[in-house]
């Protein structure tokens, strides 16, 4: 009895002691793989920042195009214009060597280690709107964006169309631009809807620009609004987001509150590499006396901005006390006199307005092309039944006729004739006029698949690929009673005309429309 006893208490101690073996060895298991988990994971992080790669990248990175991307501005590039030419990629316009480095290697890395790739947006003001979506196109970057905005005006209207169509809160995004503040800032407003912003006022020249952006918003901003990575690379947080530095031209606006009466002269010299100029004007009337007066870049009104003025341009201004200057007299409010294009007469009306190239032009006119496709959102805050002017402009759009091939086979036995006539304005109109009033069908976003079926190309005139996104039907069009001469601007733009050149059967507005700022600021709230 007492052997059994004894027999069963050894077998319990074995047992027991065995037990405790198990235990112990998964414990030392489990801390070695614990361990290892933690070493390999410092590696991991090691890894990503020495090779650029950081561990929670903003979910949408967005970059300028003009001195940002690629360089020069498409402003400096109007001698192509005059000369009835376009930009060549590569030749004309160039991109940074750093952007090249950030777009072909370091963003696609982002997100190799299984977390989500960021979205990619461009947000431009450029007014070389055309211009710039085609060069986007020769540079072949539009595979690589997902959101692209490009028309005029303050960037926080882009930064509201890329927030609605990314659904990511601006504290999640990073923004690059070349712009810090002053008139024609971006940085700065930018930064105040809490966007982490970096100034690089030379460019994307290096790739440390972009590198060291992204440690800054992983590792060192808070989120706090108003913070912009500064040219030396330094982040600014609690920037002053209405006045963070006062431009030249804001001081002297400060120092003296009596304008002159509104004066008119000509451009006479522009030294637009250090942006200033001189305008000549007349000061007596009786005697033919004249002057030069000093004007900088920053004092140009929004219809004359980024230096878009040449040597021989009629221009309106006021003269102020400069005090920087011993009180010399300066050029301010500086305005294009075209800009001006129709008087304040009580009895014209409002219209909203786009400038089309030929052959496309009269192809619209003449009621062949029933649709207009664009890459940029340009009629998309439009809604269906709106009414819009077509102006004309200077340039022929280069397609290699192209837009005669799609008519010879969606028409077969079209003759040349009938081809010629579509392709030319009605007698009296011509390139530089508002020709037409017509009204718009919906905008939709397509396909190139669904751009590549003939009905499609027909109505564009245009082949699939070559064709923009974003469609919008023209449900009609007419003729002008007149011809209205008016120079040309990028996007939608307002003019005033005299209510009888209004065709038959159209309406006419009984107030001005609200412009771009206003209807932004309706939709944001």
């Amino acid at each position: 009895m007492l052997n059994v006893l004894v027999r069963k208490i050894y077998v319990l101690i074995v047992a027991g002691l065995l037990l405790l073996g198990v235990v112990v060895h998964q414990t030392a298991c489990f801390q070695c793989s614990s361990s290892s988990i933690n070493r390999n994971n410092s590696i991991r992080g090691n890894i990503n920042k020495n090779s650029g790669i950081f561990a929670v990248p903003p979910r949408v990175i967005v970059f300028d195009l003009d001195n940002t991307l690629w360089t020069p501005e498409l402003y400096q590039l109007r001698r192509l214009e005059r000369a009835n030419q376009i930009p060549v990629a590569g030749k004309d316009v160039k991109l940074f060597d750093g952007a090249k480095e950030i777009l072909d290697n370091i963003i696609p890395s982002l997100g190799a280690d299984g977390s989500t790739k960021p979205i990619l947006a461009i947000a431009s003001r450029t007014k070389s709107v055309d211009w710039a979506e085609l060069l986007i196109d020769e540079f072949k970057l539009r595979e690589r964006f997902d959101v692209i905005e490009i028309f005029p005006g303050i960037k926080t209207n882009h930064f509201t169309r890329i927030q609605r169509a990314t659904n990511v809160p601006f504290h999640e995004m990073m923004f690059f631009d070349d712009a810090r503040d002053g008139k024609y800032g971006n940085c700065v407003p930018v930064a105040a809807m809490g966007v982490f912003c970096v100034h690089c006022p030379e460019g994307l020249k290096t790739k440390e620009v972009f590198e060291n952006a992204l440690d800054l918003f992983q590792n060192k901003w808070d989120k706090t609004p108003n913070t912009i990575v500064e040219w030396d690379g330094q982040m600014t947080t609690n920037v002053d987001a209405q006045r963070s530095e006062m431009t030249r031209y804001e001081k002297t606006k400060l120092s003296s509150s009596n304008d002159s009466e509104m004066q008119e002269g000509v451009v006479k010299l522009i030294k637009r590499e250090k942006k200033y100029g001189f305008i000549k004007y007349r000061t007596d009337y009786g005697k033919n006396s004249s002057k030069d007066v000093f004007f900088h870049f920053s004092s140009l009104l929004s219809g004359s901005q980024n230096g878009e003025v040449e040597e021989g341009d009629e221009v309106t201004f006021q003269l102020r006390k400069d005090l920087q200057t011993n009180n010399k007299e300066m050029a301010v409010n500086v305005d294009l006199l075209t800009n001006k294009n129709i008087d304040n007469d009580s009895t014209k009306v409002q219209f909203r307005c786009f400038s089309m190239n030929n052959p496309f032009a009269a192809l619209l006119a003449n009621g062949y092309k029933s649709l207009e496709s664009r890459n940029g959102t340009m009629f998309a805050a439009h809604s269906e039944g709106t009414q819009l002017l077509l102006h004309v402009g200077q340039r022929t759009y280069p397609d290699g006729n192209k837009h005669v091939d799609i008519m010879k086979s969606a028409s077969p036995g079209i003759s040349d004739n009938k081809i010629s006539e579509l392709k030319t304005l009605r007698s009296g109109f011509k390139k530089g006029d508002i020709v037409a009033i017509l009204e718009i069908g919906k905008t939709y976003e397509t396909t190139e698949l669904e751009r590549s079926q003939s009905d499609f190309e027909r109505g564009v005139v245009a082949y699939g690929c070559d064709s923009g996104r974003i469609v919008t039907e023209i449900k009609r069009v007419a003729y002008l009673k007149k011809p209205i001469r008016q120079k040309g601007e990028s996007g939608i733009f307002t003019v005033k005309i005299d209510p009888d050149l209004i065709p038959d059967g159209w309406s006419i507005p009984s107030m001005p429309y609200k412009t771009d700022d206003q209807f932004f600021a309706t939709i944001t709230g």
